[in-house]
């Protein structure tokens, strides 16, 4: 995770400049987008007590606010109604949580004069779970996951509607993780690293 933390202080230092002198061609550097998302953890999120841990799948609301220095490099931030997840062990439901995942990054974008233009990122992303409870065969125990903060990598396509509005689809790499608890005794590390995909209507101001 320094890794991460060094390359994406490097990447805001070399963009730095840019916004001192934000395009000042666009008299709307700011874009506002409010989408549908569906955060799909990967395939083998570890093991929970001797037993193999599957975190399933939510779609939820997102919004996003995006400030653009200039026509290629731009911030964001996002965030979103709170995901839930069925945690299950061996198959079986064990327990369900809630996640908030803010994430902020920078992005460069290609073909900025064109209808279609892709675009690159990458960030940082903190996970707080929260209202985990134990069901199933942990019924009524004491269920918590650790809040998680790691790397995250973005890519995606915007489509020009007209000078203010755009669509968006794109695709987010998440690194999250978190230690499990059962009545405050660590029983493994859930990870979940979760690719989260949607659409979303954005609006330049």
């Amino acid at each position: 995770m320094k890794v991460s933390v060094i390359a994406l202080a490097a990447l805001t230092l070399a963009i730095g400049p840019l916004a001192a002198r934000a395009d000042s061609s666009a008299s709307s550097p700011w874009v506002v987008r409010v989408g549908v998302h569906t955060v799909n953890p990967k395939s083998d999120n570890g093991t929970l007590a001797g037993m193999k841990a599957t975190i399933g799948s939510d779609t939820q609301p997102t919004f996003s606010l995006e400030y653009r220095f200039d026509p290629h490099w731009s911030a964001d931030v996002l965030a979103a109604v709170p995901f839930k997840h069925t945690v299950r062990l061996d198959g079986t439901a064990a327990a369900t949580t809630k996640q908030l995942p803010p994430t902020v990054g920078v992005q460069y974008r290609f073909l900025t004069d064109a209808v279609v233009s892709p675009f690159l990122g990458v960030g940082l992303n903190y996970t707080r779970f929260f209202q985990t409870r134990g069901v199933g065969p942990l019924q009524g125990t004491h269920v918590t996951i650790d809040s998680s903060f790691g790397a995250a990598a973005h890519a995606g396509l915007d489509f020009r509607i007209n000078d203010r509005w755009l669509a968006t689809a794109d695709v987010r790499w998440m690194r999250i993780s978190g230690d499990v608890h059962v009545n405050g005794t660590r029983v493994g590390k859930a990870t979940i690293d979760p690719l989260a995909y949607g659409l979303s209507i954005g609006y330049r101001f």
